[in-house]
């Protein structure tokens, strides 16, 4: 059942108020998502692989091409959602960045992070004075 506007709006309002209060926290429940995402995945490619495999052994025992160019295809499509899955994350993750591509979320972490080391070096050098 979809959330009403009023309910996604205190959801968002809650969410905020969460990073706002404990960013690591928040940041911990995010990775939580992801990881389950990412096994999820990967089950799914063994599976897709193993299945494909299956397929490719009966085709060739029981002499038909076309059940064997079937495995082939499903070991395909498991070694390629297994592959895809390593180098991207979930969908999710990149929504609450702004909705970026997902090619250039790794980029703005690794701005905010150099942002992060700028200030606190900053701050380290107003503190001794220099």
């Amino acid at each position: 059942m979809p959330l009403s506007e009023h309910e996604q709006r205190m959801l968002e309002q809650m969410e905020r108020a969460l990073y706002a209060e404990d960013p690591k926290f928040a940041t911990a429940l995010e990775a939580a998502g992801m990881r389950r995402h990412t096994r999820r995945r990967t089950v799914q490619a063994i599976l897709g692989f193993l299945l494909g495999i299956v397929l490719l052994m009966t085709g060739m025992m029981v002499q038909q091409i076309w059940v064997s160019v079937i495995g082939f295809l499903a070991m395909l499509g498991g070694a390629l959602l297994a592959v895809t899955g390593w180098r991207r994350g979930p969908a999710t993750a990149n929504a609450g960045e702004g909705g970026g591509a997902p090619g250039r979320a790794p980029r703005r972490r690794k701005a905010k992070v150099m942002n992060r080391i700028e200030d606190r070096w900053r701050r380290r050098r107003e503190e001794n004075g220099g």
